[in-house]
Protein backbone atom coordinates (compact mmCIF):
# COMPACT_ATOMS: atom_id res chain seq x y z
CA UNK A 1 0.00 0.00 0.00
CA UNK A 2 1.21 3.23 -1.24
CA UNK A 3 1.85 5.84 1.38
CA UNK A 4 -1.22 7.95 0.16
CA UNK A 5 -3.22 5.25 0.29
CA UNK A 6 -2.37 4.42 3.68
CA UNK A 7 -2.61 8.13 4.70
CA UNK A 8 -6.01 8.00 3.27
CA UNK A 9 -7.57 5.20 5.46
CA UNK A 10 -6.01 6.62 8.53
CA UNK A 11 -7.72 9.76 8.17
CA UNK A 12 -10.81 8.28 7.17
CA UNK A 13 -10.75 5.94 10.42
CA UNK A 14 -9.71 9.25 12.45
CA UNK A 15 -12.70 10.93 11.29
CA UNK A 16 -14.99 8.16 12.21
CA UNK A 17 -13.50 8.30 15.76
CA UNK A 18 -14.45 11.89 15.76
CA UNK A 19 -17.76 11.24 14.73
CA UNK A 20 -18.11 8.60 17.00
CA UNK A 21 -16.90 10.72 19.88
CA UNK A 22 -19.41 13.33 19.30
CA UNK A 23 -22.33 10.82 19.29
CA UNK A 24 -20.88 9.81 22.64
CA UNK A 25 -21.09 12.84 24.03
CA UNK A 26 -25.01 13.84 23.28
CA UNK A 27 -26.49 13.55 26.14
CA UNK A 28 -29.42 10.58 25.70
CA UNK A 29 -31.45 10.70 29.15
CA UNK A 30 -32.63 7.66 30.85
CA UNK A 31 -36.73 6.74 31.13
CA UNK A 32 -36.02 6.01 34.58
CA UNK A 33 -34.25 8.97 35.59
CA UNK A 34 -38.15 10.82 35.58
CA UNK A 35 -40.06 7.84 35.67
CA UNK A 36 -38.59 8.33 38.96
CA UNK A 37 -39.51 11.29 39.80
CA UNK A 38 -43.28 10.83 38.80
CA UNK A 39 -43.55 7.75 41.03
CA UNK A 40 -41.97 9.69 44.11
CA UNK A 41 -44.30 12.22 43.68
CA UNK A 42 -47.17 9.97 43.49
CA UNK A 43 -46.34 8.24 46.29
CA UNK A 44 -46.11 11.69 48.28
CA UNK A 45 -49.54 12.96 47.19
CA UNK A 46 -50.80 9.18 48.10
CA UNK A 47 -49.37 9.78 51.64
CA UNK A 48 -50.39 13.39 51.80
CA UNK A 49 -46.72 14.72 52.36
CA UNK A 50 -46.81 17.98 50.50
CA UNK A 51 -43.20 18.60 51.09
CA UNK A 52 -42.02 15.82 49.40
CA UNK A 53 -44.55 16.62 46.38
CA UNK A 54 -44.05 20.27 45.96
CA UNK A 55 -39.86 18.84 46.07
CA UNK A 56 -40.46 17.05 42.79
CA UNK A 57 -42.34 20.44 40.91
CA UNK A 58 -40.38 22.39 38.99
CA UNK A 59 -39.01 25.54 39.47
CA UNK A 60 -42.58 27.64 38.36
CA UNK A 61 -44.81 25.74 40.99
CA UNK A 62 -41.95 27.05 43.56
CA UNK A 63 -42.06 30.38 42.45
CA UNK A 64 -46.00 30.38 42.57
CA UNK A 65 -45.78 28.16 46.04
CA UNK A 66 -44.19 29.00 48.86
CA UNK A 67 -46.50 27.17 51.03
CA UNK A 68 -46.04 23.19 50.25
CA UNK A 69 -49.71 22.86 52.08
CA UNK A 70 -50.72 25.54 49.50
CA UNK A 71 -49.90 23.83 46.39
CA UNK A 72 -51.17 20.63 48.12
CA UNK A 73 -54.88 22.36 48.23
CA UNK A 74 -53.96 23.70 44.75
CA UNK A 75 -53.57 20.34 43.44
CA UNK A 76 -57.02 18.82 44.80
CA UNK A 77 -58.96 22.07 43.86
CA UNK A 78 -57.53 21.79 40.09
CA UNK A 79 -59.39 17.98 39.75
CA UNK A 80 -55.90 15.82 40.65
CA UNK A 81 -57.75 13.87 43.38
CA UNK A 82 -57.21 10.82 41.37
CA UNK A 83 -53.72 10.42 41.40
CA UNK A 84 -53.48 11.14 45.33
CA UNK A 85 -55.88 8.77 45.89
CA UNK A 86 -54.89 5.90 42.99
CA UNK A 87 -53.70 2.50 43.67
CA UNK A 88 -51.41 1.82 41.43
CA UNK A 89 -49.52 3.26 38.02
CA UNK A 90 -47.72 2.14 35.13
CA UNK A 91 -45.71 4.00 32.55
CA UNK A 92 -46.57 3.97 29.28
CA UNK A 93 -44.93 5.75 26.18
CA UNK A 94 -42.85 8.67 26.36
CA UNK A 95 -41.25 11.36 23.86
CA UNK A 96 -38.68 13.73 24.49
CA UNK A 97 -39.43 16.98 23.71
CA UNK A 98 -35.10 17.53 23.54
CA UNK A 99 -32.84 16.81 26.18
CA UNK A 100 -34.37 18.89 28.81
CA UNK A 101 -38.03 18.43 28.34
CA UNK A 102 -40.12 15.16 28.49
CA UNK A 103 -43.43 13.72 27.77
CA UNK A 104 -43.97 10.60 29.61
CA UNK A 105 -47.85 8.75 29.96
CA UNK A 106 -48.68 7.23 33.04
CA UNK A 107 -51.82 4.78 33.81
CA UNK A 108 -52.93 5.31 37.05
CA UNK A 109 -55.99 2.91 38.64
CA UNK A 110 -57.94 4.24 41.60
CA UNK A 111 -59.53 2.87 44.51
CA UNK A 112 -62.65 2.79 42.31
CA UNK A 113 -61.10 0.45 39.56
CA UNK A 114 -61.14 3.33 37.16
CA UNK A 115 -58.40 3.84 35.41
CA UNK A 116 -56.54 7.52 34.69
CA UNK A 117 -54.80 8.59 31.98
CA UNK A 118 -51.91 10.90 32.53
CA UNK A 119 -49.36 13.20 30.13
CA UNK A 120 -46.79 13.96 32.91
CA UNK A 121 -44.85 17.08 31.38
CA UNK A 122 -41.18 16.88 33.34
CA UNK A 123 -38.28 19.30 32.61
CA UNK A 124 -34.56 18.48 33.16
CA UNK A 125 -33.53 21.31 35.62
CA UNK A 126 -30.58 21.88 37.89
CA UNK A 127 -31.93 19.49 40.80
CA UNK A 128 -32.56 16.99 38.20
CA UNK A 129 -36.04 15.99 36.34
CA UNK A 130 -38.84 18.18 37.89
CA UNK A 131 -42.94 17.84 37.40
CA UNK A 132 -44.01 20.98 35.12
CA UNK A 133 -47.55 19.82 34.35
CA UNK A 134 -49.90 16.77 34.27
CA UNK A 135 -53.09 16.70 31.99
CA UNK A 136 -55.12 13.51 33.53
CA UNK A 137 -58.40 12.31 31.97
CA UNK A 138 -60.71 9.48 33.37
CA UNK A 139 -60.92 6.66 30.25
CA UNK A 140 -63.55 4.36 30.01
CA UNK A 141 -61.26 1.16 31.33
CA UNK A 142 -61.74 -0.36 34.39
CA UNK A 143 -58.33 -1.67 36.32
CA UNK A 144 -57.79 -4.85 37.95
Amino acid sequence: MSKLSWFGVMMSFVMMLGGVARAEDHYLPSAQEWQTVIHAQIEAFRNHDAPTALSYASEEFHKQFTDPNAFFVAIISSGYSPIMESLSESFGSFELQGENEVLQEVRLTGTDQNVYEAIYELTRETAGWRVHGVQLIKTKAIGI
